[in-house]
């Protein structure tokens, strides 16, 4: 077939499997860099359709029935006559935050109490150890104790714990309830009571913060959209939330597609590194085969046709790359699970996702053939005379109109497969252009490191260590494009760290010092006394003693919540919610007043009271000064007006209110105290706990140690979630490394062979080697820590508000990690080429 007669596609087949006969292992290395990225995006589609599935399957376990309403107040007689005659069944729970006690031990514990009266739950189960306590504990004065306590506390089944005024049988350890996590168990682990026990602990005190639940099943089939329509002028007056299989479902489906998008652009930015890899390794192929391509358009091969034959071996090629990323991703799928089932409601299952696979390969095929078009497109300005003037032809491409088009379908790549993940179009535009400046400030900062070494290059050392740092720029080595790949990845690492111990500092630096580190509330007016002395009698200080005041907001600028919902420029939210006031004369060390004039002191009985609002509550409600807000504290209605916004600093560990009312206006309404105090160690923390329990067990601690582990656990797992996908950017960074250096092979065999020719020992040309890729990864390492350090220190300062000061050996840690990998993975790589005599190449030569 003759290559003048048109784009004969068969031909152009034959000439592209001909001419790959010599680099097939070479070429494999194209796309090895992607490889990586695509199994991260195939393993995370399959998860994300994996969950969708078994959320399907498992929503109304998760919900545990038909129909759920829940509230800070019980519903009325008359709501739950009407509930009643609804559903075929129905069970009702209590829920709220008190102490335990565990009566063999003598340890004690925060926990959350569910005081349950009927079958609930009609789709799932509570699972126990033994099976049968989950039903038997119902009729008896048992528990049910969540597995968390019972492993930090050494208790059995058969063991006492006592609840307020009550002790209770161990009956089963709690493995599973709905809706339940592994993380949830470990912040607030739960024990199940019989509701008809919950009077007898005395726990119902005012004041009491309680959740009421209501659960309802219906036998028949119900159109619940119509019934909650209903229902729901009359569930808005109660202030009830209700919550169905299909609420349930889409909320769940929710929380974790924001995970699966999250882990998806983290795998996304691997699969850019990649990228940038097969375009590095293709430009590098492309010089290469200059020789071959001015060969055949001396016989008459068009420019159009040279560039199609390396076209269709390149896509060819990156299917195959992403055939065996979409079978690596596949097997990575069954990782993840284990890794965030912690965080999941749900007994996740897995299973192939053909989508997933597909959507995988799809993706490989079409970024290997982007990416490589800018490279592929200087074949079409190599003329024939290449082939006599080889020394003077230049080879590097103009950039012309179809150059500059590719850069843009990159872009719009880019910002497409972005917005596809997060629905947002300002979103997705910020992730491009951040991705854009991380490649631009990386690459700035290689560049920058390689002109101060070149700059300042050390004349004083030895030839091995000059050469070794001179070959950072010998021709075809990818220099900057291995520091942004390997320094990406160090920086996604090092700024997750960064970030992880900047929220560990903020809550260490609250329990640190003199700050209360335990703080006992629920405390009933007539008990506060005796709480003071109490802790005096160990010893501990009285930091603070707070009077709450429980109530609610009937009307803003005397529109109440029904008005609201018909007017924007009233914030509805703003009524859904019960207020814990206090009072007080004069500010705390951890507020300042922003605007207006703070009033500590009422006035007189008559007029409107003035309040204190925070400024970050007013302004997300749109709230100003000389505003009206009407209160009503247990039945009376008080009016009040904006006289002060305060700035609050959240982070002091002191108790601070959205509103705050000056003294002579609440000091007769119904209320309880909070009290902030410091113990010395965990042993007088243990004594005085236990102390509390047994004397008022009716009020509840948080021990802020314990809260400070519990986060820090929390962190770790998330920050392994990230760290694992983090380090397929460092791997992928290190397989654009190896394919660098087996690309590059034979200019290597050259410089071996003459600095051999030279006089060099092959132990002298390891040892330049070695430094070379030392000084490489020293570089890649120091590019990403920078990127963190700056990073981390704007996140510190601007988002979290603290100062930032890292420690030194974690980052030493690293530094040193990724460039004792990059010299390892440097020396595999080039073990060949200081094996090869010297012959070879002038054989190849000839």
């Amino acid at each position: 077939m003759n290559p003048k007669d048109g784009l004969n596609f068969r031909w152009l087949l034959r000439m592209a499997w001909r001419d790959s006969r010599r680099n097939r292992s070479r070429m494999l290395l194209f796309v090895s860099s992607m490889v990586l990225g695509i199994a991260a995006l195939v393993a995370i589609y399959a998860l994300g359709d994996n969950l969708r599935q078994n959320i399907d399957e498992q929503a109304a376990s998760l919900l545990g029935a038909d129909l759920r309403l829940s509230g800070n107040r019980p519903a009325s007689p008359a709501l739950q006559k009407r509930l009643d005659s609804l559903a075929n069944r129905r069970s009702e729970e209590r829920s709220f935050a008190s102490m335990i006690y565990f009566v063999r031990s003598g340890g004690s514990r925060l926990a959350q109490i569910r005081a349950l009266a009927g079958e609930y739950p009609y789709y799932g189960e509570l699972e126990t150890t033994p099976a049968a306590a989950g039903s038997t504990f119902r009729t008896r004065q048992e528990a049910l104790v969540d597995q968390t306590l019972m492993l930090q506390y050494e208790a059995q089944v058969g063991d006492s714990i006592k609840v307020g005024e009550v002790t209770f049988r161990i009956a089963g350890i709690l493995q599973k309830a709905p809706g339940q996590t592994g993380l949830t168990s470990t912040v607030a682990p739960s024990v199940y009571i019989p509701m008809r026990y919950l009077e007898p602990t005395g726990l119902l005190q005012k004041g009491s913060r309680i959740n009421y639940l209501y659960y309802l099943q219906f036998d028949r089939k119900v159109n619940l959209p119509a019934l909650l329509k209903t229902l729901e002028p009359r569930l808005d007056a109660e202030d009830l939330n209700y919550s169905t299989v299909e609420s349930q479902k889409e909320s769940t489906g929710r929380s974790f597609r924001d995970l699966s998008r999250f882990l998806s652009l983290v795998g996304f930015i691997a699969l850019l590194l990649g990228c940038i890899g097969v375009a590095s390794a293709i430009h590098i192929y492309v010089r290469e085969k200059l020789n071959s391509i001015a060969i055949l358009r001396c016989l008459g091969v068009k420019a159009s046709q040279a560039f199609l034959i390396y076209l269709i071996q390149i896509t060819a090629l990156g299917a195959i790359g992403a055939l065996v990323g979409a079978l690596l991703g596949t097997l990575l799928q069954q990782v993840l699970p284990v890794i965030i089932q912690d965080f999941l409601p749900i007994t996740l299952t897995t299973g192939i996702s053909w989508s997933a696979v597909g959507q995988g390969v799809g993706l490989g095929i079409l970024i290997s053939v982007l990416f490589a078009l800018l490279p592929l497109l200087s074949i079409r300005a190599i003329s024939p005379l290449y082939a006599l003037r080889v020394s003077f032809e230049s080879t590097r491409p103009r950039q012309g109109l179809a150059q500059w088009v590719v850069y843009v379908l990159i872009v719009l790549f880019v910002y497409g497969f972005t917005y596809l993940q997060v629905r947002s179009l300002a979103q997705a535009a910020f992730f491009t252009v951040g991705i854009g400046v991380a490649f631009l400030v990386l690459t700035g900062i290689g560049t920058l490191l390689m002109r101060l070494v070149r700059r300042f290059f050390p004349d004083g050392w030895s030839y091995v260590a000059r050469q070794g740092l001179a070959n950072l720029y010998r021709p075809n080595n990818q220099t900057t494009l291995l520091i942004v790949t390997i320094g990406l990845g160090t920086a996604f690492i090092c700024t997750l760290f960064f970030v992880q111990t900047i929220l560990l500092t903020r809550v260490t630096l609250s329990t640190s010092g003199h700050q209360p580190n335990l703080v006992l509330f629920d405390i009933q007016d007539s008990q506060k006394e005796a709480v003071r002395t109490l802790a005096q009698q160990y010893g501990l200080p009285t930091e603070q003693l707070v009077p709450i005041v429980n109530m609610r907001l009937e009307a803003v600028n005397g529109a109440t919540a029904a008005v609201a919902r018909q007017d924007s420029a009233v914030s509805r939210r703003i009524f859904g919610r019960e207020y814990r006031v206090t009072y007080r004369d004069s500010l705390t060390a951890s507020e300042r007043v922003v605007e207006g004039t703070w009033v500590g002191t009422a006035p007189g009985p008559a007029g409107a009271v003035p309040v204190s609002l925070e400024e970050g509550f007013a302004r997300r409600n749109r709230l100003k000064l000389g505003d009206t807000l009407t209160f009503n504290v247990q039945g009376a209605q008080v009016p009040t007006v904006i006289r002060s916004l305060r700035e609050v600093d959240w982070n002091e560990v002191r108790t601070n209110f959205l509103v705050v009312f000056p003294q002579g206006v609440l000091e007769e309404a119904p209320q309880f105290h909070v009290l902030l105090t410091r113990v010395p160690s965990e042993a007088v923390s243990a004594r005085f706990q236990r102390a509390m329990v047994q004397q008022f067990p009716n009020v509840s601690l948080i021990d802020l140690g314990l809260v400070l582990r519990v986060i820090d656990e929390l962190l770790e797992k998330i920050g392994f979630v990230i760290r694992f996908m983090a380090g397929l950017s460092i791997l992928t960074g290190l397989v654009v490394l190896v394919a660098s250096v087996l690309i590059s092979k034979y200019q290597r065999l050259q410089e071996s062979v003459l600095l051999r020719t030279l006089g060099a020992s092959r132990r002298q040309i390891f040892a330049i080697t070695a430094l070379e890729y030392f000084f490489l990864g020293s570089l890649a390492a120091l590019t990403g820590i920078l990127v963190a350090l700056v990073s981390s220190w704007l996140l510190a300062r601007y988002s979290f508000e603290t100062t930032f000061t890292p420690a030194l050996l974690p980052v030493l840690a690293v530094f040193g990690l990724v460039s004792l990998l990059t010299v390892v993975v440097g020396l595999v790589n080039s073990r060949g080429v200081l094996s090869r005599p010297p012959l070879e190449v002038l054989r190849q030569d000839t």
